[in-house]
Parts: C-alpha cells; structure tokens; sequence
C-alpha cells in the first residue's frame, strides 16, 4: 500500500481560513457548522498499519510550490480547504466577500517574490506498507 495526503491543517493558509471564519464579521453567517477535511498524525497510521505489514515507512514532505500570486492560492484551496466554508454560506455575495477577506489575508501572510511570485509550503504525508513475507 502507498498513499500520500495533504498534511497541512495547521498551515497558515488553513488557519486563516478558521480565524476568518470565526470572526466577529463571519460567525452567524453560515448555515451550518464548517466539516473540515483532517488528516491523523503520522504515528496513527503507523500504529494501524505496523501489525499488518512486514513493514511500515511513513514521512513527510513540504514541498514549496512556486505560485505566480495570492489569487492562485485562494483558487488552489477552492476546490479543497476553503469549499467547506463557502459551501456553507448561504448567498453568491457572502461567499464572493469572503474569498475576497481570505484573498486580502492571503495576501498578507505570504509575501511575494522580485518577480511576483509566491513561494508557498505545502506538507504532504507519505505511508507505504509492505507486505508480510511468509517465507520462514
């Protein structure tokens, strides 16, 4: 078995997310509570794993993504961290002013490069499991 996730819910980008949301501004504005997606610590899969497999090798990995700006973050994390949150405000305006706080915050939090560019770290998680060997 091999897998890699996303392992950055504690990443700037996330939290802003949150802050945001929790926010004097924002708190009574969403429909429901926010689900967001999560990921175990490292030594969870490797505890649920080990007495599986002949082996069990877990990591991690940042990787830094060079971005050409702050709206490709905010458009990068649409599709995956922020849609929780704009799928719980009930109106087309409440969720363009929010993706547009979220840009403004973004914006702020990552500075950009001589060129424009935006390098932003991005973790991943790594498990592979390897089969028990029945040779004795």
């Amino acid at each position: 078995l091999a897998t890699q996730v996303p392992s950055n819910f504690d990443a700037t980008a996330h939290t802003l997310m949150r802050d945001l949301a929790g926010s004097t501004s924002w708190r009574g504005k969403f429909t429901h509570e926010v689900r967001e997606w999560h990921v175990h610590e490292l030594a969870f899969y490797y505890d649920v794993l080990a007495p599986l497999a002949g082996r069990v090798d877990v990591w991690t990995t940042e990787y830094i993504h060079v971005m050409p700006d702050a709206e490709a973050i905010v458009e990068w994390y649409r599709g995956s961290g922020l849609r929780p949150f704009l799928d719980a405000l009930v109106t087309d305006a409440d969720r363009l002013r929010f993706a547009a706080e979220y840009l403004d915050l973004i914006r702020k939090a990552f500075s950009a490069r001589a060129d424009g560019r935006i390098l932003f770290p991005f973790r991943r998680l790594f498990v592979v499991a390897y089969q028990q060997s029945d040779a004795r």
